[in-house]
């Protein structure tokens, strides 16, 4: 429950851009960097210098103990949306991302360990459209919640590495919308 709560209280990122008028995209961006610095260095000391604080037995994962935390990865995935997108569609796959993927853990919490059910992933979709619905015309939100769903159902390995979904689901969910509005 406590890597759920991480991600929850990521949601300020794009809900302070949505409810303080004087915070503009610049700032996030310049939030969410300074964010990674701080991830980054800290998964620095901890993978080379041993840095064992008890936190990290609540926030990582056993396959993270040698390997960047999900934590670090989730700073990852919001940078590049937060750098490489506009607020349009980088604000809902955030959300997709901070309020999608704990659902979606929560809900598969009593389905199959790394797998999560047809139901579980219909769910995830659900919430992903009603995410970006405010933010993004109805073919745009599909096209980010189907790539955030497939984000958060795939976990695929790279030599042995687990690519967490929190690495890729706002990335995947931005690309797809941005596309989409492109095309569209």
């Amino acid at each position: 429950m406590a890597r759920r709560a991480v991600h929850a209280t990521g949601s300020a990122i794009p809900i302070g851009y949505l409810l303080v008028a004087e915070v503009g995209w610049q700032a996030i961006r310049v939030l969410v960097i300074v964010m990674l610095v701080g991830a980054l260095a800290l998964e620095t000391v901890r993978l080379l210098v041993g840095l064992d604080w008890r936190i990290f037995d609540y926030l990582t994962r056993p396959y993270e103990a040698d390997n960047l935390a999900g934590y670090a990865l989730f700073a990852i995935g919001m940078a590049i949306t937060a750098v490489a997108f506009d607020p349009r569609v980088a604000v809902p796959a955030m959300l997709m991302l901070t309020i999608g993927d704990p659902v979606s853990g929560i809900v598969s919490r009593s389905s199959t360990p790394g797998r999560k059910s047809g139901p579980v992933l219909a769910l995830v979709f659900l919430i992903c459209v009603g995410l970006a619905w405010p933010f993004v015309p109805s073919t745009t939100a599909i096209a980010g919640a189907l790539a955030a769903t497939a984000a958060d159902g795939l976990k695929p390995t790279v030599r042995g590495y687990v690519i967490d979904d929190n690495l890729t689901i706002a990335p995947a969910a931005a690309t797809a919308m941005a596309i989409v509005t492109t095309v569209v």
